[in-house]
């Protein structure tokens, strides 16, 4: 629980989230074991680790078939192509193995850092770098045929269709390149940031991918044109959106699962509370990590099937193999489980035990509240009017989270994060509507327990009490004497 005292009702009556300084988050990865995505091909699972090591595991019994040591943090997803496999690292190598052995035919030195792996298409190999260069390297040589550059670091895999490259830059504009000349074809611009770690579904002449500014787009690849757009929440998408069936499962760094039709209207969402990863779909179960500890199964309703605990952070996107769910963690551990069940069938560790330290998944944003108080209430009813007067700024980045989280259902999880920064979720506001938009409402006034407002469980003796839920974490400190904006971070 945390216990905060306010002295008075605060009425919220805008709430502003901003993106207040450059995301470095992919790229400050520190050593350790993490295990960041991986790829199925048969019966095998490949993927690199924050160890440096990158790995060849045998998915019918989860023991190691080889082993290649590079010379850096592998955080990307491989691609596989005519009996080779190809990753990059953060020491600016994209590695070309032998799938069968592990050993290397070649490397190609690229510009800068990678997150994401390659994308590979007709013989071309595209990669993006840190400080925004795209490159073309011909996979059976390791030679590059062109390099692209855009207005900063590039944190999405490229997307290759028809001769063309699609790739977002955190300059904002999502690029349409020719994939023989390297030439730019037409460039799209968004509100922020573009971070898609997956390569982005494409339909007829649609094509779909996030932003950071909390769009999902859909823009007819031809020309860039866009068809529409779709908002989600407040701290942008980190995977463009699985397309099945005619729907798109976008999830988002809010906690949130949206379910949108291909005309970009929501058919449902689905809340967990923690950023999420990007959905796989399999017999019409959907299954998505997050970083709130669990991989969840859920239908295609929205509604919850069964949870596993992954004691850690999860940006994988999982894989099927033979009613397996294969995914790899931060907790060094790549896992199969029983698809109908969640039951864990077995378990790989990287040589690594040690989770790779990474900032807080917000540690970018901060959210601005502005309140009025012109007609608040004090507990004892008395000089209301002596907080009227000039606004006043308070920084609360030095707090910190000392609750449980909560889910919505009948499963608890106690969190391993701190939260250094506040977030106030405009459904907890909305879910005290009958209170007037106020935190504190008239019955946790009189020392009593709000059974009103959903989610919510405050009781009030001189202070307040949060009982975090999956929606949000609340810190507020001391208000005592004027209008003051409140800075969260």
């Amino acid at each position: 629980m945390m216990d905060f005292d306010f002295g008075f009702e605060a009425k919220l009556e805008e709430i502003e989230v901003k993106r207040a300084k450059r995301f470095e988050r992919l790229w400050q990865v520190g050593e350790g074991g993490s295990i960041s995505y991986t790829k199925l091909k048969g019966d095998v699972l490949y993927f690199g680790a924050a160890d440096s090591y990158f790995y060849a595991v045998g998915i019918k019994t989860g023991k190691e078939l080889w082993r290649f040591k590079a010379g850096g943090i592998i955080t990307g997803r491989a691609e596989i192509a005519d009996e080779r496999i190809f990753f990059t690292t953060f020491d600016k190598t994209l590695h070309a193995l032998d799938i069968t052995t592990g050993k290397e035919i070649w490397r190609f030195r690229s510009q800068g850092m990678m997150f994401d792996g390659p994308t590979y298409s007709e013989g071309f190999l595209v990669i993006g770098t840190k400080g925004g260069f795209v490159h073309a390297v011909d996979a059976a040589t390791g030679r590059e045929i062109w390099s692209f550059r855009t207005g900063d670091d590039i944190l999405s895999a490229s997307t290759i269709h028809e001769g063309r490259v699609f790739i977002g830059s955190a300059d904002s504009y999502f690029y349409c390149i020719d994939l023989l000349s390297g030439k730019e074809v037409w460039r799209f611009k968004t509100g922020d940031l573009i971070h898609n770690d997956i390569q982005c579904p494409i339909s007829g002449n649609m094509i779909f991918f996030s932003s950071f500014d909390n769009f999902m787009y859909c823009l007819d690849w031809k020309n860039g044109n866009e068809l529409w757009r779709f908002k989600t929440g407040k701290y942008g998408m980190s995977e463009p959106p699985l397309l099945y069936k005619d729907v798109l499962y976008q999830g988002t760094r809010d906690g949130i699962l949206f379910a949108i039709s291909t005309e970009g209207r929501e058919v449902w969402r689905f809340t967990t509370g923690k950023t999420l990863t990007g959905p796989s779909i399999f017999r019409d179960r959907i299954y998505f990590g997050s970083e709130d500890g669990y991989l969840r199964c859920i239908d295609t309703d929205g509604k919850e099937i069964w949870r596993f605990a992954i004691d850690g952070i999860m940006w994988d996107i999982p894989s099927m193999y033979e009613n397996k769910i294969i995914f790899g963690t931060f907790n060094c551990r790549a896992y199969a489980l029983d698809a109908d069940t969640g039951e864990e069938l077995w378990n790989f560790t990287t040589s690594n035990p040690n989770p790779s330290p990474v900032p807080p998944p917000l540690d970018s944003f901060e959210a601005e509240v502005r309140k009025s108080m012109d007609n608040f209430e004090t507990g004892s009813g008395q000089e209301n009017n002596r907080y009227s007067g000039a606004g006043e700024t308070i920084n609360l980045s030095d707090y910190r989270d000392k609750s449980e989280y909560v889910t919505k259902s009948e499963y608890t999880h106690k969190s391993e994060y701190t939260t250094d920064f506040v977030i106030l979720d405009e459904r907890l506001l909305a879910s005290s509507r009958h209170h007037e938009r106020t935190f504190t409402c008239e019955l946790v006034r009189l020392h009593g327990t709000c059974t009103h407002c959903t989610g919510c469980a405050y009781v009030f003796e001189g202070a307040i009490n949060f009982e975090v839920n999956e929606w949000t974490s609340v810190l507020m400190d001391s208000m005592a004497s004027q209008p003051r904006q409140i800075i969260l971070k």
